[in-house]
């Protein structure tokens, strides 16, 4: 049976405009499956985009064994990045404005020219990519209990996304290994994490690949300008207020923010 997609919409999109411990849909407005999930999404981002600015670009979660592992998903999953919540670093987001606010190390990319609906390689993903970014991703456990929530209902609400700070963008990357690149997390000071690009799914580009291929079956494509996070070398770290959290990627810039 089909849900009330405007209803749980209008729930979903509610919810992340405030800070709190969602416990959940009713479960008359649950989406049974990452199909429904995905519908569903579609309906909370143009509430979102009419409320916080447009969406920019996609975070791709679960693509490293250590995030599976740590989520107890075995698949990756996507969700939307808007405009008002992404800052340059150094950024600076309020631990008040969110539930729990966590931290990702990410290997970004922007794209420099549009992908239609279609299925596209890793070639093609590289002649796309106008530039690679580090980031920090920015999450929110904003629920009573996540796991009691299901996947599906959590793809819907774009898997915990709630920001970015992004780094310098650098253009001259193709002479780069992705696969290879080495990144950690330090918080106050202190390494809590690191790892390797081709923990993402093998390799980086893989990734983006599989967004090209997920958002081709919803009729999407992806746009030139957009920026997608990749997913996180690191398992997701949940700094105290006033923490300065900052990420080193091997040849691309350090990124900082302050929570």
């Amino acid at each position: 049976m089909a849900i009330d997609r405007h209803a749980a919409a209008d729930i979903l999109a509610g919810h992340r405009l405030k800070p709190g411990a969602f416990p959940g849909l009713p479960e008359a407005l649950r989406p049974a499956d990452p199909a429904a999930a995905r519908r569903l999404q579609d309906a909370v981002h143009e509430r979102l985009s009419a409320r916080v600015g447009p969406r920019i670009g996609w975070k791709i979660g679960c693509t490293t064994p250590v995030m599976q592992r740590f989520l107890g998903i075995p698949e990756p999953c996507e969700g939307g990045i808007f405009q008002a919540n992404v800052q340059a670093s150094p950024g600076r987001f309020p631990a008040a404005a969110y539930h729990r606010i966590g931290v990702e190390c990410e290997i970004a990319v922007r794209l420099g020219r549009d992908l239609p609906p279609g299925e596209h390689g890793r070639e093609a993903m590289a002649d796309a990519v106008e530039a690679v970014l580090p980031a920090i991703e920015v999450v929110d456990d904003r629920y009573a209990d996540f796991a009691a929530l299901g996947a599906p209902t959590l793809l819907a609400d774009d898997f915990f996304q709630a920001g970015c700070v992004l780094g310098a963008p650098l253009a001259a990357w193709r002479g780069l290994d992705l696969a290879a690149l080495s990144g950690r997390m330090l918080v106050d000071g202190n390494e809590v994490g690191s790892g390797h690009g081709r923990d993402v799914l093998g390799h980086p580009l893989n990734a983006l690949a599989w967004l090209a291929g997920t958002l081709a079956r919803r009729g999407h494509g992806l746009k030139a300008g957009e920026i997608v996070l990749l997913g996180s070398l690191v398992q997701t770290q949940w700094p105290a207020p006033g923490a300065l959290v900052a990420i080193e990627i091997e040849a691309l810039s350090r990124v900082e923010m302050e929570v």
